[in-house]
């Protein structure tokens, strides 16, 4: 499927450009508070805890720009709101389950351990995947000459994935066997969602 040309169709209607851009901002804080579960009750990285506060800040971020489109859009995260809702809601936690599974395969991994090894991998995959997709939505709003931007999302995405990258390296030297796969897993869940978003966007939400 074309993600441009499926983006473009969203972001021409303003009801449902603001349903993609709360679908984003309530992944965004999934993707937080499943960092902020992740944690060790001890022994938090700061880089685990500088995601999350990006992970919360790109949520408002995209929360807010809906006000650039109309005000009384998409006032919470209830799936009246969202694009694809229940895609949507499960996405990252099919992600987080599926790679649990795997790491439980091949490394017989339990516990914090297991938390740790699904939040990395998780992570690089969401992260590889935003570095993918922002850049064409902005790409899709400079053209329409949208108010609406992702600019600053694009550049701390972009920081992200060179540290998840180096955190994997000190995790294994097999980092990329593991991550490969993590983004296999991601790739088919993302293929759904566009599935999911492609069928919907041809209905018009109303509030």
């Amino acid at each position: 499927m074309d993600v441009k040309q499926l983006i473009r169709e969203i972001v021409a209607n303003n009801e449902q450009h603001a349903g993609w851009l709360n679908t984003l901002s309530f992944m965004e804080n999934s993707g937080a508070r499943k960092i902020s579960a992740s944690e060790h009750k001890t022994e938090v990285t700061l880089m685990m805890l500088k995601h999350a506060a990006e992970e919360h800040r790109h949520a408002f971020y995209l929360k807010k720009q809906i006000a650039k489109l109309d005000q009384r859009f998409c006032p919470t995260y209830a799936s009246a709101y969202l694009l694809a809702p229940s895609e949507s809601r499960y996405y990252l936690d099919m992600l987080d389950i599926q790679v649990c599974r795997y790491l439980k395969s091949v490394l017989n991994l339990s516990g914090d351990a297991l938390r740790f090894a699904a939040y990395l991998l998780v992570t690089y995959a969401i992260e590889v995947r935003a570095d993918a997709l922002y850049p064409i939505y902005q790409e899709v709003l400079d053209t329409a000459g949208s108010k609406v931007n992702v600019k600053s999302i694009i550049a701390e995405e972009e920081g992200h994935l060179e540290e998840m990258i180096h955190q994997l390296v000190s995790f294994s030297p097999q980092w990329e066997t593991y991550a490969n796969q993590a983004i296999k897993i991601e790739n088919k869940l993302f293929d759904q969602w566009l599935e999911a978003l492609h069928s919907e966007v041809s209905a018009p939400m109303s509030y």
